[in-house]
């Protein structure tokens, strides 16, 4: 029988992570993967080949419709989709490869098949009809999460699909209609309608990107209109006829009140998504969970039994990657003793549309509800001058600062490369600094990154370029 320091069971990119910080602190460690690849819903069917599509149909579109004001003649694109899919699955293929070298050089040993927790100490790694059980002082549950489905439409992947077969379409849907309005609902939809697709979305909310800072989502809204999409929003999709040759959705308001018909030759659902917990023996060894099937765990990510602990999606907190990496690292460090911690309040989001939308820290929402006094500060990009040599003026900067001390408490981006202009905000926050740091600290001219200072400056009223 094998014994290990830690059986981290799940190898997405809090389990890997959590395994490979575990074994820099000296500890003999395992992972369990059900799946053939490693990498988890993220590097698989998630966060990677999503954003592998974007770019690609990014530039698709670019091509067809930006290069000639720039100066740049030539013929109109074709796509050849299969030609696209494969440059998705190179991308998987490398990260995954990554992800299998890394087990490798941290001597960390990949045990292939189900994960079940027999109790404290003990995993049991079923596959091909066969199983083992491993000894282990700790054990780490890093199973992430799966869609969650709408009651009576039954996803087939092909027709019906979740994210998972939006990013595995054979051709390009006439018509494709999206239930939810969240994140993944608006990268995938812009990746179709890219590519030629009609692309209406229904929200059971009144507004879209659920958490988000309610002005951003409206601007980002129009933006999205702007572009072709169609929302539908305080509705609820009831029903999928799959008998014709097209769909046939029947579509309902939020509220109540009388149905509609849309036809579409594709359905994507991406309501949301769901702890995985099943087939993990959880219920039996005596590890509790939530009402909402997420395993408790306390400050120190440990669950209800001695020696396991949980992190990721499968507990509470947002469903993003990097949260899990953080909580990795930090129930690793635990274990081995050290004072491991995550700053949950400085965790950006990212859609990763054209442009993005970024956020950092509160809402102007949250901030009301917690009664807090609060000072904004906006800059558009039709102010910024690279944005306007570029064309690319869409969105803006928006900070939130406290009242009394300016210290930053949220920043909200719509605009190009906003997933990567968020972390300048989260550095400063991460330190505790002022919207005054951030106005007096240097910014490359020209950089849309000026656009968060003047934002800063616009907090304390003294915007130079607007």
């Amino acid at each position: 029988m094998a014994t290990y320091d830690l059986v981290v069971i799940g190898t997405g990119p809090g389990g890997y992570v959590c395994a490979v910080r575990a074994s820099q602190l000296g500890m003999k460690v395992a992972v369990v993967e059900k799946n053939a690849t490693l990498g988890g819903t993220c590097l698989n069917v998630g966060c990677m080949p999503s954003k592998a599509l974007l770019h690609a149909s990014e530039m698709f579109e670019e091509a067809g419709h930006s290069f000639a004001k720039m100066g740049v003649s030539v013929s109109s694109p074709k796509l050849d989709l299969p030609a696209m899919m494969n440059f998705k699955q190179q991308g998987i293929d490398g990260n995954v490869k990554g992800v299998e070298f890394l087990m490798k050089k941290n001597k960390i040993d990949v045990l292939k098949g189900t994960g079940k927790i027999l109790g404290s100490g003990k995993v049991e790694v079923s596959a091909d009809g066969k199983s083992q059980v491993v000894e282990t002082k700790n054990i780490v549950i890093a199973t992430g999460s799966d869609i969650a489905r709408l009651k009576g439409i039954e996803i087939d992947e092909k027709r019906i699909v979740s994210s998972t077969g939006a990013l595995s379409l054979d051709k390009v849907p006439g018509k494709l209609l999206i239930v939810g309005a969240g994140v993944i609902g608006l990268e995938l939809g812009s990746v179709w309608h890219r590519l030629g697709a009609e692309v209406v979305v229904v929200e059971f909310l009144d507004r879209i990107l659920p958490g988000m800072d309610g002005e951003i989502a409206k601007q980002f809204q129009r933006i999205l209109e702007k572009q072709g999409f169609a929302f539908k929003l305080a509705a609820k999709v009831t029903a999928v006829d799959t008998s014709g040759k097209s769909l046939k959705a029947t579509i309902e308001p939020a509220a109540g009140g009388a149905a509609e018909t849309l036809e579409a030759d594709v359905v994507l659902v991406c309501i949301g998504r769901v702890p995985y917990t099943d087939a993990l023996g959880l219920k039996e060894a005596g590890v509790a969970l939530d009402p909402r099937g997420r395993v408790q765990i306390d400050p120190h990510f440990a669950t209800s039994l001695k020696g396991i602990y949980a992190i990721g999606d499968v507990v509470a907190g947002p469903m993003l990657a990097h949260k899990a990496e953080d909580e990795g690292v930090a129930v690793a460090e635990i274990i081995a003793g050290q004072a491991g911690h995550v700053n949950y309040d400085v965790i950006p989001g990212v859609v990763y549309t054209t442009p993005e939308v970024s956020s950092v820290g509160k809402t102007e929402e949250e901030l009301k509800q917690a009664g807090t006094a609060y000072t904004v500060g906006k800059f558009p990009f039709t102010a910024n001058g690279r944005s306007k040599v570029n064309q690319t003026t869409d969105g803006f900067v928006k900070i939130l600062a406290d009242a009394k001390t300016d210290r930053v408490l949220g920043v909200h981006i719509i605009g190009r490369e906003a997933g990567e202009m968020i972390h300048e905000a989260c550095v400063l926050m991460e330190f505790g600094g002022s919207a005054e740091d951030l106005a007096r600290t240097c910014h490359a001219h020209p950089t849309r990154s000026e656009a968060i200072k003047e934002a800063a400056l616009a907090v304390g009223k003294r915007a130079i370029h607007m």
